[in-house]
């Protein structure tokens, strides 16, 4: 097995302004790596969007991610509503943000569609009035 470092992050539901610090952590570590430009953006971009979605959809849950020498997995879990329909959800514009929500410029429903378009390979598993863990990978 590759060797991994496996960093972890709680996402604050509550604090719109701390949505992003996981995604920017594990942005300096891949850059301190030495992993090319474009693979550290993809990484960023579809993190954020994850920790986005946490804050506003799930009031937070757990970031974590797991850096192989070729490769990024990461996971976003949480404990939140559940995504009714995955199918749905993933459509451009689609949105299930509140108007105060959208009002501070978030709930745009490009949330999961950026995550897909910025990973290699996604996987939702969600359950109504459970919650919602999303495996991203991304290959350098």
């Amino acid at each position: 097995m590759d060797e991994c470092i496996r960093l972890e992050y709680d996402v604050d539901g509550k604090n719109f302004s701390s949505a992003g610090n996981a995604s920017e952590s594990v942005k300096r570590t891949l850059k301190q790596m030495g992993v090319d430009a474009a693979s550290v953006r993809r990484v960023a971009i579809a993190m954020y969007e994850g920790e986005i979605n946490m804050v506003i959809h799930a009031h937070g849950g757990k970031a974590i991610a797991e850096i192989y020498p070729d490769r990024i997995d990461i996971y976003l879990k949480d404990s939140g509503p559940g995504i009714a329909d995955i199918e749905l959800a993933m459509k451009a514009g689609y949105s299930t943000a509140t108007e105060n929500i959208r009002s501070l410029g978030f709930g745009a429903g490009m949330g999961l569609p950026n995550m897909k378009k910025y990973s290699d390979e996604m996987k939702i598993d969600s359950a109504v009035g459970v919650g919602t863990t999303v495996f991203l990978r991304i290959r350098f």
